[in-house]
């Protein structure tokens, strides 16, 4: 295990972080949806993400039992900031997106070993939001416009951005009560 989190502080820091961002999309919806529609091309928001990825990258490598691959640690050690600086210097096109999509590959794996062989069904809310974070940022790595379409498609009618803002309210607000309710008991 790479990660020693609790349950129940997974549960709430993913719940409330849910709530509050869409929350904030119910009630500052214009200029969240600015903000949004801007962000597959933002150059300053793509440099943000891919140092926190290429950060946190490297210290798994330095840190994290490598098994049978620990004889190529140091390799690994010079690869990842060379993968950085290559990513940044030749990946203009949607960096942000790509940036995200690692970021959601990596914020997964601390949810699911938290939620690892715990007994309560109600982790399995925390599951599935992993499982969908790691489809999407699959996709997002390797087809960043699907992102771009994603965007303009919720974007097209008021209707379906308050649907997705107030849908991630009520998964958050269920996460906070579950882990609030379950997840200590169990621990």
């Amino acid at each position: 295990m790479i990660y020693t989190l609790d349950l129940k502080l997974v549960g709430l820091v993913v719940g409330f972080a849910l709530l509050i961002s869409h929350l904030l999309g119910i009630i500052h919806g214009n200029t969240i949806q600015g903000w949004v529609k801007a962000f597959p091309r933002s150059k300053i928001m793509g440099m943000v993400l891919i140092s926190i990825a290429g950060l946190w990258a490297f210290w798994l490598v330095t840190t994290m039992d490598l098994g049978e691959f620990t004889s190529y640690r140091t390799g690994l050690m010079i690869l990842v900031p060379v993968a950085y600086v290559l990513t940044v210097m030749f990946v203009d096109e949607f960096l942000s997106v790509r940036a995200l999509g690692m970021l959601m590959l990596l914020l997964a794996e601390p949810i699911l070993e938290a939620a690892f062989l715990q007994p309560q069904t109600s982790r399995l809310l925390l599951v599935v939001l992993a499982y969908v974070w790691i489809v999407l940022g699959m996709f997002w790595v390797g087809m960043p416009y699907l992102m771009r379409d994603q965007i303009a498609w919720v974007l097209k009618s008021k209707g379906r951005w308050s649907a997705l803002c107030i849908s991630g309210a009520v998964y958050g607000a269920a996460v906070v009560v579950c882990a609030l309710l379950f997840y200590g008991k169990a621990s």
